[in-house]
């Protein structure tokens, strides 16, 4: 069964955007459905049911954002906080987006060595995006670990056209859960009764 997938734009100014724009033009040519939330808003109040529809005919979810002050933009917050409500995300009756995905794309100015420790940033965007990881868990949705694209704001023609690409390859592709590979892994040592002491 082909899975379904949903990209919704959280850029607050698409024709301002170098990359985000790229990866919409390249992920509409495969199959997956473009969701730009400054077109699908009056006076920043959204269509909340048509909203969750969206998501109920989809399998897989994309959050593609930049990065604004360690968060995703003011739109896309009122989105969640809008869309995601009790008897349809959570609480008695919210079950309707269990088991889907949930997936991040976000493109951040800096290069990737300021988002550790002892970097510029301090912490990695995998920490700085755990408020869409916990909600992604608290729905009872799928989290696969995001996909950021470093030095947007610098990106060459050239580069940009191929960051396009792989970020496309990347929102349209099977995802192996690590859990599942480890699992693997664990009873292979057993059958070959290795220690697993390295």
């Amino acid at each position: 069964m082909e899975r379904k997938i949903l990209v919704i734009c959280g850029h607050p100014n698409l024709k301002a955007s170098r990359v985000n724009s790229a990866i919409l033009k390249e992920v509409s040519e495969h199959a997956a459905t473009v969701h730009n939330l400054s077109e699908h808003h009056e006076n920043f109040n959204f269509d909340v049911e048509k909203e969750q529809n969206l998501l109920l005919k989809h399998d897989r979810i994309v959050f593609l954002f930049p990065l604004y002050w360690y968060s995703t933009p003011a739109i896309l917050k009122k989105w969640f906080d809008d869309i995601l409500l009790p008897g349809f995300a959570y609480a008695r009756g919210g079950d309707k987006l269990l088991n889907k995905e949930f997936m991040v794309v976000t493109t951040v100015g800096a290069m990737e060595e300021g988002y550790r420790a002892g970097g510029f940033n301090h912490y990695t965007i995998d920490e700085l995006l755990r408020p869409i990881q916990q909600l992604t868990y608290y729905v009872k949705a799928k989290y696969i670990p995001p996909y950021p694209i470093y030095e947007s704001v610098f990106i060459s023609p050239e580069d940009l056209k191929q960051a396009a690409k792989s970020a496309t390859k990347f929102i349209v592709s099977d995802y192996q859960d690590p859990t599942f590979k480890y699992e693997q892994m664990l009873l292979k040592a057993e059958e070959m009764q290795i220690e697993l002491i390295s």
